[in-house]
């Protein structure tokens, strides 16, 4: 606690400039009406009281009380002198109390909030409050506290602001501060008159198209790009309050702003006069000249730590601008790399759209294919049945009783029935004989075979696709279906069906049927008829196999044509997302030279901040650290004594004995548009 008062004081001499860009809000007030004071009030009371810094300022006020805040509105002309006081006074009535009495030297006092009334007394006025606060304003002629004298200067020369109008070239504003509000307080054991400590916070808002090149002292500028707010803070009278040897520090008292202009034109400048900066320090639980000397090694120390962080980040920014050629081949070659992928997905888009196209055409003719199994499979099965019930027939009417014959019991019942003949030697002999003889022939009958089912594909083929369709496709799609499981599958059965058709048709010829000449007739019938009826089975189930290889083939083509579908949209992707890409890059490539010159920037900043750091050292903290390792007890009993004075001075107007106070001073010094 000891340590945080006494920094408290001291960063006010140096670092007011933290609590002095609040004041910027203050500058945005309405000042187009200098004859009304309601108004000037309503345009800056509301930007005051709601900024957060204002809390700041108003923090030693105690709610439990009843107390006189007072606001003094000064008017001022362009050199800083009051042309019109306006005060405004509320009393917050802590205590609900019906009435309130009041101490004041203004005339045309007026109830601006509410209903209230007062009545004049021989020792003030009195309110008839009724448990409310009361809020009136009127007009004062008392000398000020602080003064206020602006002076111009144009290329050196003095001016008036009505001469500035207009005029170009460089020009010097300066605002001086100067303090009238004594109060006798103890400064040790002995009796001084110590000026009341105030701290002026200055806003000023210029126009960025008239003012270039701004300068300050006193203060800080921070710029929106369109105006540079001018925040500046001064302590007039401190640095006698505390006798400070201002050779070696110095207390701001004035705020000075120089600047290259072009058409001058200047705003309103709006400056807050308060001494709650100074109510706020507590310097009571000082119990010696310790603490203070603690509180300085440790914001030297933190100074040398600040110092050596800037160092580095100086040091690092040096060594990311050397890098930053190599991060600018690096990102070359990755713009290269995404064009070139750019290009070749392109290409792979227009690829897979072929193949989408190609895959749909053969997965519909396909599908119009296989619409027909059923038709082709039925067909074949009523004439297999056709032929199976009139060899029933013709062996019932020859006198061979048999059930009838289906494609499952043909084959064993008519060789049951032939058997039953006696034949069966004669014919097996003659059998074996032929069926050498056709198998030594196989191969050519399996090209024969092989001719024709391809001859059947072409034509299904040819009449499924499109008309114009190129040859190369119809030629593919024939080799696929005759590469297939299916195909090859019906040319095998084909060829062993025309083996037996030729051992058959051997086995009825003259040498064959001359050897069974002994058979009977029946027999021969009987053996005849299975054959017949087995060559029809072979081509009846090579129609089965064909239209399942079609199905098969038409299910395939569906898949097919999805995943090429699927393929034609991932390619769409990747061809849309690398042509971002490289797009991408591009603006990375061409945003290089911007990003170099940015950490360039950077640097150059560092190294800025860095000197600005060791300069602030040189000639802030080592100042003040040399100022307090002086008369520090001397030191501690003036400021001691300045918070006192502080105190002590609670009102402008005039105020009740019986109660507590605070004022604050608004000045508005005329600019020229």
């Amino acid at each position: 606690m000891k340590k945080k008062a006494v920094c408290k004081l001291l960063t006010l001499c140096l670092c007011g400039a933290l609590v002095a860009t609040s004041v910027a809000t203050y500058a945005k007030a309405d000042t187009s009406n200098t004859s009304a004071g309601a108004d000037l009030q309503q345009n800056i009371t509301l930007e005051v009281s709601e900024n957060p810094a204002w809390n700041l300022l108003s923090s030693y006020v105690d709610a439990e009380k009843t107390m006189k805040d007072e606001t003094v509105y000064v008017l001022a002309n362009a050199d800083g002198s009051a042309q019109k006081i306006i005060v405004s006074d509320w009393l917050r009535n802590a205590d609900s109390a019906a009435a309130l009495k009041d101490a004041s030297g203004l005339t045309g006092i007026e109830n601006v909030k509410g209903n209230e009334t007062y009545q004049e007394t021989e020792d003030g006025i009195l309110w008839n409050a009724q448990g409310d606060d009361v809020t009136y304003q009127g007009t004062s002629d008392k000398a000020l506290p602080i003064t206020v004298s602006v002076s111009y200067l144009l290329d050196g020369k003095p001016v008036t602001l009505e001469e500035l109008k207009g005029q170009s070239g460089h020009v010097t504003i300066r605002y001086a501060y100067e303090n009238h509000q004594y109060e006798t307080v103890k400064v040790g054991e002995r009796s001084h008159n110590l000026t009341v400590p105030f701290g002026v916070l200055t806003g000023v808002l210029l126009d960025n198209n008239t003012f270039a090149n701004v300068e300050v002292k006193g203060g800080r500028l921070v710029s929106d790009g369109d105006r540079t707010i001018v925040a500046g803070i001064a302590f007039p009278g401190l640095q006698e309050n505390l006798g400070i040897d201002a050779a070696k520090l110095e207390i701001p008292a004035s705020l000075e702003i120089e600047a290259d202009v072009t058409n001058f034109t200047m705003g309103d400048t709006v400056s807050l006069v308060t001494n709650s900066f100074f109510q706020n320090v507590n310097l009571d639980r000082l119990d010696s000249v310790e603490d203070l000397k603690d509180a300085m090694n440790q914001l030297s120390d933190a100074m040398s730590q600040l110092l050596d962080g800037s160092g580095q980040l100086t040091d690092g920014l040096n060594t990311l601008l050397e890098k930053s050629s190599a991060l600018t081949t690096g990102v070359e070659k990755l713009s290269d790399g995404a064009a070139q992928l750019s290009t070749g997905a392109k290409t792979l888009d227009a690829g897979a759209a072929q193949l989408a196209s190609g895959a749909t055409q053969l997965s519909n003719g396909l599908d119009t294919i296989t619409a027909n199994n059923d038709a082709l499979n039925g067909g074949a099965r009523q004439v297999f049945d056709t032929l199976l019930a009139t060899a029933t027939q013709q062996l019932n009417a020859a006198g061979l009783p048999v059930p009838s014959l289906t494609v499952e019991n043909y084959a064993t019942v008519l060789t049951n029935v032939a058997a039953s003949l006696d034949q069966d030697a004669i014919y097996q002999t003659a059998l074996q004989t032929v069926t050498e003889a056709v198998n030594a022939k196989r191969e050519y009958i399996r090209a024969q075979v092989t001719e024709a089912v391809k001859a059947q594909v072409t034509a299904q083929v040819q009449a499924q696709v499109p008309e114009g369709t190129p040859q190369e496709m119809i030629d593919a799609a024939v080799a696929q279906q005759m590469a297939s499981e299916t195909v090859q599958g019906l040319i095998a059965q084909n060829t062993e069906a025309q083996v037996q058709a030729a051992i058959e048709s051997a086995m009825a010829g003259d040498e064959v049927q001359a050897k069974l000449a002994a058979a009977s007739a029946g027999a021969q019938s009987v053996i005849g008829l299975k054959q017949s009826l087995d060559s029809y089975n072979s081509f009846y189930q090579g129609v089965q196999s064909y239209t399942a290889g079609v199905a098969q083939a038409a299910a395939g083509a569906t898949q097919l044509n999805a995943g090429a579908q699927s393929l034609k949209n991932g390619t769409a992707q990747l061809s849309t997302g690398a042509t971002q890409l490289s797009d991408g890059m591009q603006s990375l490539k061409s945003s290089i030279p911007a990003l170099i010159d940015g950490i360039t920037q950077l640097r150059d900043g560092s190294t800025a901040l860095k000197d600005g750091l060791e300069k602030f050292d040189e000639e802030g903290i080592e100042k003040l650290s040399d100022a307090v390792n002086g008369d520090l007890e001397g030191l501690l009993d003036r400021a001691k004594a300045t918070i006192d004075a502080a105190k002590l001075y609670n009102n402008y107007s005039g105020i009740s004995d019986d109660m507590d106070g605070q004022v604050k001073f608004i000045y508005k010094i005329a600019g020229i548009e």
